[in-house]
């Protein structure tokens, strides 16, 4: 390895573990801090954002990724690290050092503050922390976009090569199949129940379960941690990943589904290379491949037929009496319900995403100041009542649902879009390459599974982009047909149309 090499990885690997140690502290503020810390960790967090862009923006680093640019003979791995490298530091060097502590500093703020707010449901105590953190996200979207589209310079973050425009498409085409799906569902005269989900579950033995589910998942807690947060989440790479959860005695959705959800999102964590997970092409390939993860074992394997019939003898058992006059069959169209609702995390497979979708629309009018943080509720509502038909009766059940905003996680909704679509493509090379999948999975054998995720997408890193990790595992660029053919087949099954 050449002296250039060698100092290019030194100084990326640094980088790295700077970034780790803020997601540390994030998981510690959400999960484990005491309320009255969160001026001090919103300095915390300012401080370590400010070492974290100097390192990035060194000139030095400018100088290596220059040179290493140069070279025609560098390995795959070397040339997608340098070319990580390089968006990193293009787009760092445009974002004013001072932008780069102030978003850490008033993100920290806001997310306490939206905890409070949810809990209350008071928008009003929630809404000047909002107000400052588009104002600071709008200053660094304008300074990376360079007076282009500020949604992109954003969503190029979370999503690289994903524009406004191919979004706005993408997604309409999405609506139309999900809205005409929806009514052919609502009109049939065989609903299932939701009934049988939402009777007393005790919280300890959901804990036990889902710990069971997870470990079967592959999910190693020798590298791992379960705990609870206010809104669920990832955190973490490789021997130390943490997932969170919350809990509901009256739901079993909320939990079960939830757990596997994050599961999906650490076993991609602890399923990347372990020799390159510090390099700059070493990490997940982009936050909609990620999600794609998470969905895959939510839905397509914790929603299954073939799950349930290994797994539902066991949660009959892990809760003796509740489940007894519940047929499988029964269970299986209880958590598979198309319902519209109000929350995100507890939406059904078929408007799940228009939930992604009214936020995408949202948060774009946001950014592009054609909607004012004010207005947001009402706005809100709207939109639920459009695309959905129902108006949330709180902003507690609307506006104030998810943590995203106060955390400054502008142009990061549609990825979770992007990742059904993803996954159900992903889905469907599985079963090329296994084709006795549901028998696997009813035998309990979700390691295989996770196997093959690991050698085609987890290992993968961030060698390719996103839509060319698409086509190199599916054959196929990116399309809403196989998310289409597998809501169809599905649904049209559980709902007898």
């Amino acid at each position: 390895m050449s002296d250039t090499v060698q100092r290019f990885y030194e100084k990326c690997r640094f980088i790295h573990d700077l970034n780790e140690v803020q997601q540390l502290m994030e998981w510690d503020q959400q999960v484990m801090m005491p309320r009255k810390g969160s001026d001090q960790r919103g300095y915390q967090q300012a401080a370590l954002a400010a070492v974290a862009h100097a390192k990035l923006t060194d000139p030095e680093v400018g100088d290596l990724i220059a040179e290493l640019s140069q070279k025609k003979d560098t390995s795959v791995d070397l040339a997608a690290d340098v070319r990580e490298a390089k968006r990193a530091y293009d787009r760092a060097v445009k974002v004013p050092a001072r932008l780069v502590t102030e978003r850490a500093r008033v993100c920290s703020l806001a997310q306490v503050a939206w905890e409070g707010a949810k809990g209350a449901n008071d928008f009003a105590s929630f809404r000047p922390h909002l107000e400052a953190v588009l104002k600071v996200t709008r200053e660094i979207a304008h300074a990376v976009g360079g007076g282009g589209s500020a949604y992109d310079a954003l969503l190029d973050e979370y999503e690289p090569g994903m524009t406004e425009a191919s979004l706005k498409v993408t997604f309409g085409d999405l609506r139309d199949r999900l809205v005409k799906l929806l009514g052919k569902l609502q009109g049939s005269s065989h609903k299932p129940s939701q009934a049988p989900v939402k009777r007393h579950f005790p919280k300890d033995a959901q804990v036990a379960f889902g710990l069971k589910v997870i470990a079967d998942m592959g999910y190693d807690m020798q590298a791992g941690r379960l705990d609870v947060s206010a809104h669920p989440f990832t955190n973490g790479t490789m021997g130390d990943v943490r997932i969170t959860t919350r809990y509901s005695e009256d739901f079993l959705n909320m939990a079960l589904f939830g757990t596997m959800h994050e599961a999906g999102h650490a076993l991609y964590e602890q399923g990347l290379d372990p020799e390159r997970y510090r390099d700059p092409a070493g990490g997940f390939c982009s936050m909609g491949i990620h999600e794609s993860q998470s969905r895959f074992w939510e839905n397509m394997i914790g929603r299954s037929r073939p799950f349930w019939k290994r797994y539902y003898p066991e949660l009959r058992k892990a809760f003796p009496g509740v489940l007894d006059d519940v047929t499988e069959d029964a269970f299986y169209g209880a958590i598979n319900v198309v319902q519209p609702s109000l929350v995100r995390v507890e939406a059904d497979e078929v408007t799940y995403n228009l939930h992604i979708i009214l936020r995408f629309e949202l948060e774009s009018a946001l950014l592009a100041d054609q909607l004012q943080a004010e207005d947001l509720p009402a706005a809100w509502n709207e939109k639920v009542k459009s695309f959905l038909g129902i108006v949330p009766p709180t902003d507690r059940e609307g506006v104030l649902q998810d943590v995203h905003w106060s955390a400054g996680l502008f142009g990061y909704f549609p990825t979770y879009a992007l990742g059904n679509l993803y996954a159900a493509q992903f889905a469907e090379a599985l079963r090329r390459d296994l084709p006795d999948l549901d028998a696997r999975v009813a035998a309990g054998e979700l390691k295989d599974i996770k196997a093959w995720l690991n050698k085609n997408i987890h290992h993968q890193g961030r060698r390719y982009l996103a839509q060319d990790l698409c086509a190199k595992v599916t054959g196929k660029p990116l399309s809403a047909d196989p998310a289409d053919r597998y809501l169809t087949a599905k649904f049209s099954e559980v709902y007898g149309i």
